[in-house]
């Protein structure tokens, strides 16, 4: 696991670990980055399975809760598919627009 910190935005990219790996280092290390924006990189993965994303699905709610925006990057999984409450994106830079546009209806007051 690799964590790059960019003024108020952290990027996890998973290196070799499996997803639940990932999701448990990330809930320990939650401390470090939750006041920050966070995108997880997962691209190195191919095929991953819906199941795998939904996994994330706890630390997303618990950051989305504290009015931070959470995004996974990963161009091989439908977003269609996955649940409302997980954003998920193709490419690094959808995920820093995502970011962008919460902050915009965060100062506005959505």
């Amino acid at each position: 696991m690799i964590i790059d910190q960019n003024e108020n935005i952290t990027i996890i990219t998973q290196e070799n670990a499996s997803v639940i790996e990932l999701v448990k280092k990330i809930e320990s290390l939650y401390p470090k980055f939750k006041n920050n924006n966070v995108i997880v990189n997962l691209n190195t993965i191919k095929p991953i399975s819906l199941q795998e994303i939904i996994e994330f699905l706890r630390v997303s709610n618990q950051h989305r809760a504290a009015k931070h925006s959470f995004v996974i990057v990963n161009e091989g999984i439908d977003a269609d598919k996955t649940p409302d409450e997980i954003v998920i994106v193709p490419t690094l830079q959808e995920a820093h627009d995502i970011i962008e546009m919460e902050e915009m209806e965060r100062d506005l007051g959505f």
